[in-house]
């Protein structure tokens, strides 16, 4: 049985004729013919009444129709599918990230990307840098956004904007008046950073940036774990202008006014995956911050 056969018994049922409907489908009248007669002999059971005038469906011609319909309903629904994953315009993707996305320009970027996509949906995992990099490998996720002070080897990697550092002060801290700071006066201060077994670059990108024997205080814990530590006078930390824009009950950020004071945000993922809906994502990442850019929307440089 084939779909082109249900395909035709449909349209010269519902056109009346085999005239009619080979019109209406731009084909012979005697290849609708014979695929509906083909169709017949297949069933055992005739289809269809053939008389001067026309056509009339028989009473088991409409008890199959009633599934034709149904299939044939169910194939389109399968090829919109297929067709509206394909364009990535539908489906879902895994989105790693080391901290919230919230801010600008991410969260114009993410709210932008809801409205034009609703039907795709986004899960979100929240991980250490190593346990990213092996999560994208073991294909876990589909796209991770991380800092891009790490190497991250066989991987593709995409920047989509710059992000200026900014020093997480207690309330009460001796820096606290000044408008902006600088490495030298935070070299004595103890630096708290998140740091995990087998990941290390966070630290090693603040060790780059104030020099060594800093004394470091290591946390297994979400960059908003951290800043509670500060805002209760365990220490101080770096943050990005995004970070700054969150609230922290006894926690204020002051501008590290240094060249060397920023970080890259970048998208990774891995080249040889072939997942629509995430190259789609990325495709929409990479365009929207260069656009973005180019109206100095955010924190861009």
């Amino acid at each position: 049985m084939e779909i082109a056969g249900l395909r035709y018994l449909l349209a010269v049922a519902e056109a009346g004729s085999f005239a009619r409907a080979a019109t209406k489908l731009a084909v012979n009248a005697s290849t609708l013919t014979r695929r509906v007669a083909a169709l017949e002999d297949e069933l055992g059971v005739t289809l269809l009444e053939r008389s001067r005038s026309g056509v009339r469906v028989t009473s088991g011609g409409t008890m199959v129709l009633i599934e034709v319909r149904r299939i044939l309903a169910a194939l389109e629904a399968v090829a919109k599918a297929a067709q509206s994953n394909g364009s990535g315009k539908m489906g879902g993707f895994r989105l790693g990230v080391r901290v919230p996305p919230s801010g600008e320009p991410l969260g114009t970027l993410l709210a932008k990307w809801r409205r034009d996509h609703p039907h795709v949906d986004l899960t979100l995992f929240e991980m250490s840098d190593h346990d990213l990099y092996t999560a994208i490998k073991s294909r876990r996720l589909d796209v991770a956004l991380i800092a891009g002070y790490g190497l991250w080897p066989d991987v593709a990697c995409e920047s989509l904007y710059t992000e200026r550092l900014f020093a997480a002060l207690p309330a009460g801290h001796r820096l606290a008046k000044r408008e902006s700071v600088e490495w030298d006066s935070l070299r004595t201060e103890t630096i708290l950073v998140q740091d995990w077994d087998g990941s290390h670059a966070t630290r090693e990108y603040y060790a780059s940036l104030l020099g060594i024997g800093i004394p470091f205080s290591s946390h297994a814990a979400s960059k908003l774990s951290v800043l509670g530590l500060v805002g209760a006078g365990f220490g101080i930390t770096l943050a990005t202008e995004s970070q700054t824009q969150v609230a922290v009950p006894g926690v204020i950020f002051r501008k590290v006014a240094e060249d060397n004071a920023y970080i890259q945000i970048q998208l990774v993922w891995d080249a040889k995956a072939e997942d629509a809906v995430a190259g789609r994502f990325i495709a929409f990442m990479r365009d929207g911050a260069r656009s973005l850019a180019a109206l100095a929307v955010g924190p861009l440089s």
